[in-house]
């Protein structure tokens, strides 16, 4: 029988929060990493739902392999155009042609595809219309036979790893990761984009934190037809800042707070005609500044962390019922917040899982276990660990569900 190694470590060095130097990033919904993940994921949910709705199970796929190449834009105080549409691909291997005892069918990959991505953008930008401001490509093939036997594989009980990989999570989260999650979420919240329509949906907050002085630099694409001229981009750029600052400083347990935005304009005060500043058509860098690749963004965390352990796995598009690429991520940062809320002796606690491919998903090879605390470890503690660990992992099939209802955080 196979069984899980459960490893409990403590380790040296001071929390996150105790270090002097500290740095997080958060792409926002309409970067085009984020753009790519959201799409590459929106494919994996459709199909993986007609897959169950037809056939009342989902099949071998992985839709991870996206890429957005930006277009080409003119925008303009007061206007602007899109010249040239944003051309994304989702590529990757998926189950195409289903056979039962009595029939074959033909999965329409393509239309599901191109079906998901269209409602995605349109359920989340104002301004960048699927219809004319995107081309969409897929380019989708079988999977290797090997793997698809593995993922449908039907005389194991629970699913069977399609890779041999792992998932990383950490708890808790520092001030200033709940601060720079908070920031890009508050921006493009309904709420702020309807009091402050010119903030586009392309929004980056990278959050620097030495000693107790925190810093934030905020880009946002400005959206060039809601601004008629350079004193009202202005006026929303200061708007945002306020408005981030305000919340911040709530947040920062007593640090002191900074934050800039769109740094990298050029502002002539007397030849304003020379001025260069962060305005978008459509809402996002997409439409021209920048490309954007799946896996590139944030981490399931919701978080670029530098000063954490993490994985480089993308979640995106992987599918729900035996990529632990995507499963083991989300499994350990549920598994890292249970320990760290129920136990309650720790400053910090890591969680690893590794999995062997063809090995049950809920018998990883190896389950990490890292902490740092400053009381002493009990055998009693260490085994209120192992019984969270256990607990989750005997019931790691239930986050096949919560993926597909888009309840877990993926990037």
């Amino acid at each position: 029988m196979q069984r899980t190694s459960i490893v409990f470590e403590r380790i040296s060095g001071k929390p996150v929060s105790k270090q002097y130097v500290e740095i997080v990033e958060r792409k926002g919904l309409g970067h085009p990493d984020y753009i790519i993940d959201s799409v590459c994921e929106a494919a994996s949910v459709a199909l993986s739902r007609y897959y169950l709705e037809n056939f009342g199970r989902v099949y071998h796929h992985n839709l991870d392999k996206g890429l957005l190449v930006g277009g080409r834009s003119t925008p303009v105080f007061g206007g602007g155009t899109v010249d040239e549409p944003i051309y994304i691909l989702i590529a990757g291997r998926a189950t195409t042609t289903v056979r039962t005892p009595t029939n074959e069918y033909v999965v329409p990959v393509e239309k599901l595809l191109k079906d998901a991505l269209r409602t995605f953008i349109k359920k989340n930008f104002r301004f960048l219309d699927p219809d004319k401001h995107i081309v969409s490509d897929c380019r989708i093939r079988p999977g290797s036979a090997d793997l698809v036997k593995i993922v449908e594989y039907e005389k194991s009980e629970v699913p069977l790893s399609n890779d041999t990989s792992f998932g990383v999570g950490y708890a808790p989260f520092t001030v200033l990761e709940k601060i720079v999650y908070s920031a890009e979420r508050e921006i493009n919240s309904p709420a702020f984009k309807q009091s402050l329509r010119e903030s586009g949906e392309d929004c980056k907050v990278m959050g620097l934190r030495k000693g107790d002085k925190i810093h934030l630099t905020i880009a946002d694409g400005i959206v060039s037809h809601l601004t008629p001229d350079l004193d009202h981009y202005i006026s929303v750029k200061e708007e945002i800042r306020d408005r981030i600052l305000d919340k911040a400083v709530r947040m920062s347990d007593g640090m002191s707070v900074t934050v800039d935005v769109n740094t990298g304009d050029l502002i002539v005060p007397n030849r304003r005609e020379e001025s260069s500043v962060y305005l978008t058509v459509t809402g996002t860098s997409a439409e021209h500044g920048d490309d954007g690749n799946t896996g590139r963004g944030n981490r399931a965390s919701g978080l670029i962390t530098p000063c954490r352990q993490m994985s480089l796995e993308a979640t995106a598009g992987k599918n729900p019922i035996s990529h632990v690429g995507k499963i083991y991520n989300v499994a350990a940062y549920k598994i890292a917040d249970k320990i760290y809320d129920e136990v309650r002796v720790f400053d910090e606690v890591y969680v690893k899982l590794l999995a062997q491919i063809g090995r049950r998903i809920d018998r990883p090879l190896m389950a990490s276990i890292q902490y740092i605390s400053g009381e002493k470890i009990t055998s009693g503690v260490k085994y209120e660990v192992e019984e969270i660990v256990r607990y989750e992992l005997k019931n790691i099939t239930a986050l096949t569900d919560s993926i597909l209802r888009g309840e877990a955080r993926l990037f």
